[in-house]
């Protein structure tokens, strides 16, 4: 479930986004609490918390005291944007700066990336 590569917490962070991106999780609707999430990931309820307050104070999650914490509206949104974002960063700004050292085209670029997505269908 947990890999090495990056600290519990924003990984649970970037779970729980995941879920809410796909609909697990709707807008204004309560997602488990941290000792739940503690006891069934089987973590630490400090890490488990450190997690929630990140989405949180990104405004994806809200609090209402003494209920629990809930998805905000937009959060949807907010992730995909997010995540639109950095996928241009991670991935598509450094394709085009390959692509421009080999001297491909934009032509090229997508018809590569054509190829690719038959392949794999």
């Amino acid at each position: 479930m947990f890999d090495d590569t990056r600290p519990i917490f924003l990984q649970l962070a970037d779970r729980l986004s995941d879920e809410i991106l796909t609909g697990v999780y709707a807008e204004e609707e309560q997602v488990p609490s941290t000792n739940e999430f503690a006891a069934h990931l089987r973590i630490n309820p400090a890490t488990a918390g450190k997690g929630l307050n990140l989405l949180v104070d990104q405004g994806v999650l809200y609090k209402k005291r003494g209920i629990g914490m809930f998805v905000a509206p937009g959060a949807r949104a907010q992730i995909a944007a997010g995540r639109h974002t950095a996928f241009v960063t991670d991935f598509v700004d450094p394709l085009i700066a390959e692509a421009t050292r080999l001297g491909l085209s934009t032509d090229d670029i997508i018809t590569l990336i054509s190829e690719k997505g038959e392949a794999a269908s």
